[in-house]
């Protein structure tokens, strides 16, 4: 292991030689000299301690010990295993090399030689193995700085550190085994695994194969939830340390942390079964199926004194929360089975009470910190979302104890309305969009509750609103704020109603007869919920102007009502009718639009809100003379160009651009869960910027879902203008002076003169439609920008006419020659393959041919052989004439029935070869090029065949 020269290469080319310090490097050379060469065996250890403690102070000192010191204490580590004190004190030196030296004046750029240490010290897995070596240890403090040393080479190395314990044979199982050592060791063991199963898969199969499960809960039993006990434990440590030769340098090198690990055993157990949990739906079948979920839904419950709520007990009940939100997830997004997993994980969650308690955290205990009721109403809506059976447990549910009891839905309802946290009511509104999702008979039962009261009950406090169905207590807080001018509650409750109607005509058309009284000075007659949720966000928009507003108000009261009137009016007609009965609408809607001083979101939204008066317009006559109306008037007072460009500086804003699908909530770690229960609210003075769109409220109440809903409405917003910008709408026709029969005109000229005239009219509207049309599509297309290149974009209709027609007949044209070019390629293929066949039929003949002189060859050679024997004389001979005779005629007859049958073939062949050769002279082919060189390599060969046959009758 060359540590030295691997060191001295990064410090070379990062610092140079002018910026080392001498007097540093001379310093921890003397000293390491000192332990590599010492002979007395005090003084090595005193250079040691003097080691540690200069390493653990000076930033130059940790670089020079990178340069030149790891060797010397590996060396320690590897063969002076029995000299406990010098293990020790090598060990405390490495875990001061490796921690960072927090300074005030430190620059971001400034070089860290923890890092540089921790980097070359995990490179050598050699290393790795020597440490995990050291954990089968006896001594107490060898295990311990142990295990904090692989800490903090987890912490500045986690990848590389990962594939060299996965490399190391049972490297996890000494790990595990640290578990069941004594608290302090186990805590720190604890800590290093929290570290080691981050977003290292392999890890956790093999931890949940060692048993890490039962681990962690045991050791959760066994804290038993009692902190009394630390005090005990931490005393015990520090006695312990009194007779220890390292207690003055370990009170500079073991930090703050080292107690916190003793205090926070069971959020660190909560932190590993996190780690193992997320994203792996396999654990999560496997905690589901062995252990079970009862010894995690213990630890939600409220044990003691109710009102007291530590910041470690929060730290834990966050933790805790944080697991049941990854077990209702189900396990990674792109993963099969994930949400079947999850779908199980919920059933058997609220089968094991699970939503009691949850309730109690959320709802019931005011009294708990902010994060806590925020982070349990969350789990409360993921924990009904998609799932029926949930759903109906949870609008089951009554909280309080008799008589005074009242249904879950309304007190959450409750919350909203009355909190003064923008977190708490984004958690609440959360529970309702999960609880309304897909659910049209719960949506339906919490329009039924909608009732008008009288004036005097709706304006009564907030405060008297506890006996109110839920229905009251929406609209309650709907115009609660209209005498004072605050929209906040009514800008919550219309979040509300929005998630009761989004998707569900009924519950639209319910709410929609719905009628509010007016105020008693006032003498107009009752009006339409609707009307009145577009007067407020009239005086939204008022109060913003005269800077009157609140920040609430600036932000997101205008977005909010906005969304309620799109959701209401989506595939709705009657509601775009009940828009539209007030003409005063329409005109504010223009304003709004045009409005330089609202958000760009605010007058996108607008914008799409007075498209849908468009395209969700009744289809009767009247309606599209009020569809023509609208398009109007949104040419003549905000242009075609001004109001598409509208969508595009919405969709340019950063609320839509960062839009992107509900992902996983970050991993909850230590130093998260901290600051979680610190932070009661969002900071409202960051956001008093009323051009800022990027509030919190804004991001969670426009979330992603809407902003695709909204930009595939946009779309649809933009086809159906240029459509109806393409045909002309009914007038009532009025007829020309040219169409009167003048005075002595035959009826032949009248009509020819009128049938001029028509075809006029017919030519000059043909090219006024395709005008219109390109002028629309345009428009859409480019938004509004560069109207110069519009007026050289410009032509005649007729023009488009044309090229729209000769684009079309090419197209025709192509297609046929293609067509042709295939048929041709085909009539090619048959004809050679009827080559073929004849070629072969001809060979076969050759065939037949050889045989038959090779017959004729043996006829003569038993010629001569019976010429021979009539030579002799002895025996009588047969009549040879008589059998050749015999044996020519039958050959003959044998050859001539295969002839005619070669004849009948070649004819057919003949038949077929003609067809096609006429076909490819219909085609423009020359067939004579096509059959040039067919059937000469036959003929050559037969003419050779006949040559050898000649030459033999001639022998």
């Amino acid at each position: 292991m060359d540590f030295v020269s691997k060191y001295q290469g990064v410090v070379g080319r990062v610092f140079g030689n002018e910026n080392s310090s001498s007097n540093e490097d001379s310093y921890v050379e003397r000293l390491l000299d000192r332990i590599s060469n010492g002979v007395l065996a005090e003084d090595r250890r005193s250079a040691m301690a003097e080691l540690q403690s200069v390493v653990a102070e000076s930033n130059a000192a940790q670089l020079s010990f990178g340069a030149m010191g790891f060797p010397v204490l590996l060396s320690v580590l590897k063969e002076e295993r029995d000299d406990v004190e010098m293990v020790r004190g090598a060990l405390e030196t490495l875990v001061s090399a490796l921690s960072p030296i927090e300074h005030a004046k430190a620059s971001k750029n400034e070089l860290q030689p923890a890092l540089m240490n921790s980097d070359l010290l995990s490179r050598e897995v050699e290393s790795i193995s020597l440490l995990l070596s050291l954990l089968s240890e006896e001594d107490f403090y060898v295990r311990y700085y142990t295990l904090q040393l692989l800490t903090a080479l987890l912490t500045n190395s986690q990848n590389r550190l990962q594939e060299a314990i996965l490399t190391i044979p049972r490297g996890i199982t000494r790990l595990m085994d640290m578990l069941m050592d004594r608290e302090v060791i186990r805590n720190e063991a604890l800590l290093l695994l929290t570290y080691l199963t981050r977003e290292a898969e392999e890890i956790q199969k093999i931890l949940v194969f060692e048993g890490a499960f039962e681990k962690i809960f045991s050791i959760i039993k066994e804290e038993g939830g009692s902190e009394g006990g630390v005090v005990v434990q931490v005393t015990v440590f520090m006695l312990v340390l009194v007779n220890s030769f390292f207690l003055k340098h370990w009170m500079q090198s073991v930090n703050r942390t080292t107690f916190n690990l003793i205090w926070c055993c069971k959020q660190d157990c909560l932190e590993l079964l996190n780690n193992l949990l997320r994203n792996n739906a396999s654990n999560q079948v496997l905690l589901r199926e062995t252990i079970g979920f009862d010894p995690l839904i213990s630890i939600l419950k409220l044990r003691g004194s109710t009102y007291k709520f530590t910041q470690q007990k929060t730290i834990n009940l966050l933790s805790v929360l944080d697991t049941i939100n990854l077990l209702l997830l189900g396990g990674q997004q792109t993963d099969p089975g994930k949400d079947t997993n999850g779908l199980a994980n919920k059933t058997v969650l609220v089968q094991k009470k699970v939503l009691d308690h949850l309730l109690m955290l959320g709802v019931e205990s005011q009294w708990a910190p902010v994060a806590v009721r925020c982070m349990a109403l969350q789990c409360i809506g993921d924990l009904v979302v998609g799932h029926p059976k949930n759903r109906d447990a949870l609008a089951s549910k009554v909280l309080g104890e008799e008589p005074h009891v009242e249904a879950a839905l309304n007190s959450i309802l409750r919350i909203i309305l009355r909190t003064s946290s923008m977190q708490e009511f984004i958690a609440a509104d959360y529970v309702f969009k999960s609880y309304c999702e897909k659910n049209p008979d719960g949506q339906t039962m919490l329009a039924s509750t909608l009732i008008p009261q009288p004036h005097s009950f709706l304006n009564a406090p907030l405060e008297e609103d506890v006996n109110m169905s839920f229905g009251s207590m929406l609209l309650h807080g709907l115009i609660l704020g209209e005498s004072d001018g605050d929209l906040e509650t009514c800008c919550r409750a219309a979040s509300v109603l929005s998630h009761v109607l989004k998707d569900n005509i009924q519950c639209k058309e319910r709410v929609l007869q719905i009628k509010l009284e007016a105020s008693t000075s006032s003498l107009e007659g009752p009006e339409p919920l609707m009307h009145r949720m577009v007067k407020y966000l009239a005086i939204a928009s008022s109060m913003s102007k005269d800077r009157k507003a609140s920040a609430y108000g600036a932000m997101y009261v205008q977005p909010i009502i906005l969304k309620l009137l799109i959701i209401w009016l989506f595939d709705c007609p009657s509601a775009v009718q009940c828009f539209l009965d007030s003409r005063p609408h329409l005109t504010y809607l223009l304003e709004l639009i045009s409005d330089q001083t609202a958000t760009v979101c605010v007058r996108g939204l607008a914008a799409v809100l007075l498209g849908m008066c468009v395209i969700y317009n009744k289809t009767t006559d009247s309606g599209k003379s009020a569809v023509f109306s609208i398009v109007d008037a949104i040419s003549q007072k905000i242009g075609l160009s001004s109001y598409f460009l509208k969508f595009d500086e919405m969709q340019k804003s950063l609320l839509f651009t960062s839009a992107k699908p509900t992902l996983a909530r970050k991993p909850l770690t230590r130093s998260t869960a901290a600051s979680m229960s610190e932070i009661e609210d969002i900071d409202e003075n960051e956001y008093t910027d009323q051009k800022n769109e990027d509030h919190p409220l804004l991001v969670k109440v426009l979330d992603s879902q809407f902003v695709f809903f909204i930009k595939g409405l946009e779309a649809n917003i933009r086809e159906q203008i240029v459509e109806i910008y393409s045909h002309p709408k009914s007038q009532v026709a009025v007829v020309p002076a040219e169409l009167e029969q003048n005075s002595g005109e035959s009826d032949m000229e009248y009509i020819k003169r009128l049938k001029r005239f028509v075809e006029k009219q017919c030519l000059e509207i043909q090219d006024l439609l395709s005008r219109n049309a390109t002028l629309a599509e345009d428009l859409a297309k480019t938004g509004g920008n560069g109207s110069s290149q519009l007026e050289h974009r410009t032509s005649s209709g007729s023009e488009r006419v044309l090229i729209e027609t000769l684009r079309r007949d090419l197209h025709e044209t192509s297609q046929r020659l293609e067509t042709l070019k295939s048929e041709k390629a085909r009539i090619e293929t048959e004809a050679s393959n009827h080559q073929n066949l004849a070629g072969k039929l001809e060979s076969d003949l050759k065939s037949l041919s050889d045989a038959y002189n090779s017959l004729e060859q043996a006829n003569f050679q038993l010629e001569r052989e019976v010429k021979a024997l009539k030579s002799g004389g002895a025996v009588p001979i047969p009549d040879i004439d008589e059998i050749k005779a015999e044996a020519r005629e039958e050959a003959q007859k044998e050859s001539e029935a295969e002839l005619n049958d070669l004849l009948v073939c070649l004819g057919q062949e003949q038949s077929k070869v003609e067809k096609l050769s006429a076909r490819l002279m219909e085609l423009g082919e020359d067939v004579d090029k096509l059959l040039e060189g067919v059937g000469d390599d036959i003929g050559l060969q037969d003419d050779d065949d006949d040559v050898d046959d000649d030459e033999e009758d001639e022998e």
